[in-house]
């Protein structure tokens, strides 16, 4: 590829974030536009779609099928439930929310995915909210926030993270071993900024209504049919990967939305039209034409050219690459949905230690898993910088468009600089904490 051809595709790249930073075009109408014209640019051709959709295939799945299951799970009336509890449990005030808030989504998120964890608390954070008179598009920011820094407590808690550590074979087992306490410590940077981000619901208080007499459930065999496919999914995500015949966790969310469809269908409880299109299809395609943005960025050969920089630059120092990728995907994500920014990261990471020598040729081919002890470091750091970078932005991960997504369906619209002025500061503080946390691991790891 020409140098002309690189630059065309950084201008259509920097063309679709500007639409959407300024809120200028519908974020997946403008992801669309920019395939369009790399197409009609001759830059991207249908071999190339396909080829992100490869890639795209195993996070999208993870999405899709939780999209499902908290659909399903939503016609149990389980979240009125918690979401009464909950609001009891706040006692009225708006620090005691934030904080139930903070601890309810890492819990959750710790067994289910990121995007997942958004829409099935969703509807308890917005209820309680409404009740104790606060704005809750704040709450809805800090729930993707949090979710995506949750992420980071298990391998499948955030596609981005699931998508490196599948890539080297990392086992879940081993992720909790050397990532989990990184993430942990991530959520919890997160409580000490909050009188500082969200100081009006911080100091907020006010009388709760009196308790209502809960109804009865009235499909008591659905909602135990539900929960049991909620169940299934989470211990398969945590054993699916040591039966005798393996199941990832992107076929594992595939599986959980089947048996939850067809639970709705066999009990009857409403039409299977429903569920199917309130998935947030357009959640799916704005991430598939990012996925096909990067495409470009790969085909131009810009990866492979930044993988013989940083050898360049940084020689054998993997503490100092470690860094710069953290720094460096931490950014990207800002701009970027996170999944696909890391896969492409990937490629370009593969590719310097190929050319550093600390790994032969055949790591380029998917299922190479021999990697050295002291590459680790380096693919955490990708991890930190996907996850935690995308938290800057409403685009920089899946759960971020989510939210957004239920804030507009109730009413309200969140602009770039909205979701930027929760975002960012939490960003900065985790990545720098991340380093910290990077730089431990290499010392360990000699």
């Amino acid at each position: 590829m020409s140098d002309l051809q690189i630059y065309l595709t950084l201008i259509v790249f920097t063309g679709v974030i500007v639409l959407i930073a300024f809120d200028l075009l519908d974020m997946a109408v403008a992801g669309l536009l920019g395939v369009c014209l790399l197409l009609v640019l001759g830059i991207l051709e249908g071999d190339d779609l396909m080829a992100a959709f490869r890639t795209a295939g195993a996070p999208l799945a993870l999405l899709f099928g939780g999209m499902v299951v908290a659909r399903v799970l939503a016609k149990t009336g389980i979240f009125e439930r918690v979401g009464d509890l909950v609001l009891r449990a706040t006692g009225g005030s708006g620090k005691r929310f934030l904080l139930l808030l903070v601890l309810m989504v890492a819990v959750t998120c710790s067994v289910l995915p990121n995007a997942t964890t958004v829409i099935l608390l969703a509807p308890v954070i917005i209820g309680v909210a409404k009740v104790l008179k606060l704005d809750f598009v704040g709450p809805m920011i800090l729930t993707a926030i949090v979710s995506n820094s949750a992420g980071m407590l298990t391998l499948v808690g955030d596609p981005a993270t699931f998508l490196v550590g599948s890539s080297i074979g990392m086992t879940f087992g081993h992720y909790l071993q050397k990532v989990s306490l990184g993430g942990l410590l991530s959520v919890l940077l997160v409580i000490p900024l909050l009188p500082l981000l969200m100081p009006q619901i911080w100091r907020a208080h006010c009388a709760l209504p009196a308790e209502k007499v809960e109804a009865p459930i009235e499909h008591p065999w659905f909602v135990a049919l539900a929960l049991s496919v909620l169940g299934l999914m989470v211990g398969l995500f945590f054993i699916g990967e040591h039966l005798p015949t393996p199941i990832v966790p992107p076929a594992v969310a595939i599986i959980g939305a089947t048996l939850a469809l067809l639970v709705i269908y066999a009990m009857r409880i409403e039409p299977l039209d429903n569920v199917i299109r309130d998935v947030d299809w357009k959640t799916m395609l704005f991430l598939s034409t990012i996925f096909c943005l990067v495409e470009a960025f790969s085909k131009t050969g810009l990866l492979q050219g930044l993988a013989s920089l940083f050898y360049h630059w940084f020689g054998s120092n993997f503490v100092l690459v470690a860094l710069a990728l953290l720094g460096g995907i931490g950014a990207m994500s800002c701009l970027l949905a996170n999944i696909p920014v890391v896969a492409a990261s990937l490629v370009m990471t593969k590719g310097y230690f190929v050319v550093a020598a600390a790994v032969p040729d055949a790591a380029l081919a998917a299922g190479f898993t021999d990697w050295p002890a002291a590459t680790l470091p380096v693919f955490v750091a990708m991890m930190f910088g996907g996850t935690l970078g995308g938290n800057a932005t409403l685009i920089g991960a899946s759960a971020n468009i989510v939210s957004v997504g239920i804030c507009a369906k109730h009413g309200q619209h969140v602009s770039f600089g909205r979701f930027l002025r929760y975002g960012l500061p939490i960003t900065l503080a985790q990545l720098v904490l991340a380093a910290i946390y990077v730089i431990g691991l290499t010392w360990l790891t000699r």
